[in-house]
């Protein structure tokens, strides 16, 4: 093989089996994808939960039409033929896997990406605890049993530890109320709603429920890997994709993405985060290659550390980016790709005060909302503004704590694991975020946003459409502003008059 083509990686997971839990999650997917667009792994097993009255085969048959696949089934029609479902759970006391397929797993399983987690931050504690925790270290126990295992990435999150100002590539138990051992034992022997009941005493520090049971996670890997082929993969707040499989695919609403959705839309005009504050926000294609590359660099070492090694995922401090600079480059380019079902032109103000942001909400949102569901009552139709900004909120509450703050991250792992890369590698597996371009990332996010969430058409008569409604709603936005400016100086001049007069 020409050394200008060969690729390390590619040769690593040439006709391995793979074993991919959370594998119908937004980063999982993106994993399955590239493994089989960019190597010849044998076989895919994908851990599925049967959900809504549908079977794990019927959500797998779904992924045919999914856009994540698009451009991998136009290349490989036939690729998907190399995955396979296996029926499982993580809340389930045995991960809900039958005995026949855990015996295939052990049998020939050599490669295990634990990426499957509950990510909403306020999950009832005992729920977080199965999936985040306790489902961990069952996947471990069941990651020992497999007799041709080569690797082990359980896939965590870099704030696993926001509890501490800086964080490295390093365990931080000392920050638990109580040991991960200790919490499991406890949920044992009480019932789900006491442990629910006691839920802020046991977070101690953490602000919520996903943090702290991923903390606990990675104490659990920490105390039972032994000398697995093991690491720990630490990605930052995943968003859209840069630049595969296509730029800017996103399939949810969690998360930053969420926030510039509502604005583009013109629902969202005012959020609880710090202009200044660092943003530790990160592609899931790069998500997904890094992952892949730990999977790749722990199988290659020959000795094994006291504790399984640690990667950290987030921007660069040579190309970092605020929380400010999210907002003003997205703004940069809402004029390229507008939404054609917009209810208001698009606008974002941010305060890092808690009261201010309640009292703008209060007029940015909650009087709109009134007045439209007012007006949809009149019109016999069902109100929905108020409900669907008590929803906004509560979301834009439970992300404050890590929109409001700055962290430091320790990235020395990740950096050495870049420079291990080959030149072939590092094109097929770009994950260095110090040479993101932030400015076209987002021109490319937004254009995904209106394909993949908007559902809008992205030809050019569409956008062009887009574009002659927000110039129709910038004009009555300056219409309204000069209303508005006008009826407050009215009431001023009133009142001062008033004032002299008396």
């Amino acid at each position: 093989m020409d050394t200008e083509t060969e690729s390390e990686i590619q040769k690593f997971y040439k006709d391995k089996i793979v074993f991919v839990t959370g594998g119908s999650g937004f980063l999982g997917k993106v994993i399955i994808e590239k493994l089989l667009r960019s190597t010849e792994a044998k076989r895919i097993y994908v851990m599925i939960r049967p959900k809504q009255g549908q079977d794990i085969n019927e959500r797998f048959a779904a992924w045919e039409n999914d856009p994540v696949f698009t451009t991998l089934l136009n290349a490989q029609p036939k690729s998907l033929e190399r995955v396979m479902p296996i029926a499982g759970d993580c809340q389930a006391s045995d991960l809900g896997i039958s005995q026949t397929d855990r015996r295939l797993l052990v049998e020939e399983v050599q490669v295990v990406l634990h990426s499957a987690a509950t990510v909403r931050f306020m999950e009832p504690l005992h729920v977080a605890l199965a999936i985040n925790t306790r489902a961990a270290g069952l996947m471990l126990q069941l990651a020992k049993e497999m007799t041709r295992l080569a690797v082990f990435v359980h896939i965590s999150t870099a704030f696993s530890n926001c509890v501490v100002n800086h964080i490295e590539e390093r365990y931080y138990p000392e920050h638990l109320n109580c040991t991960v051992d200790q919490v499991l034992q406890l949920t044992d022997n009480v019932g789900n709603e006491i442990v629910d009941d006691i839920t802020t005493t046991l977070l101690g520090k953490f602000p919520n429920t996903y943090t702290y049971t991923k903390a606990l996670a990675e104490q659990l890997i920490q105390r039972e890997a032994g000398d697995m082929p093991i690491c720990v993969y630490r990605p930052g707040v995943i968003i859209a994709s840069y630049k595969e499989p296509m730029s800017g695919w996103i399939d949810n609403l969690n998360g930053p993405i969420a926030l510039l959705y509502g604005a583009a839309f013109g629902i969202v005009r005012v959020s609880w985060a710090n202009y200044k504050a660092q943003a530790g926000i990160v592609p899931v294609d790069y998500c997904a290659n890094m992952a892949l590359v730990c999977a790749w660099k722990t199988a290659q070492e020959t000795t094994r550390p006291a504790v399984p090694p640690i990667y950290n995922h987030v921007p660069s401090d040579k190309n970092l980016i605020t929380w400010g600079g999210f907002r003003d480059k997205a703004k940069v380019h809402v004029h390229d790709y507008p939404l054609t079902q917009m209810m208001w032109c698009p606008f974002l103000h941010f305060t890092a005060s808690g009261w201010l942001f309640q009292l703008w909400a209060f007029f940015y949102h909650i009087v709109p909302g009134f007045l439209i569901d007012m007006a949809l009552r009149l019109r016999g139709q069902k109100p929905r503004m108020l409900k669907l900004y008590d929803k906004v909120h509560k979301n834009i509450v439970v992300l404050s704590p890590f929109t409001i703050k700055s962290w430091g991250f320790e990235t020395d792992n990740a950096v050495k694991l870049w420079q291990s890369l080959s030149p072939r590698d590092k094109v097929l597996f770009e994950f260095n975020m110090r040479d993101l371009d932030w400015d076209n990332y987002f021109l490319n996010a937004l254009r995904g946003m209106r394909i993949y969430m908007g559902k809008e058409d992205p030809g050019e008569e569409s956008i062009k459409r887009g574009q002659a409604v927000l110039n129709r709603f910038l004009t009555l936005h300056r219409i309204l502003q000069c209303i508005l400016g006008s009826a407050f100086a009215f009431i001023l001049w009133s009142l001062l008059k008033c004032l002299v007069n008396f």
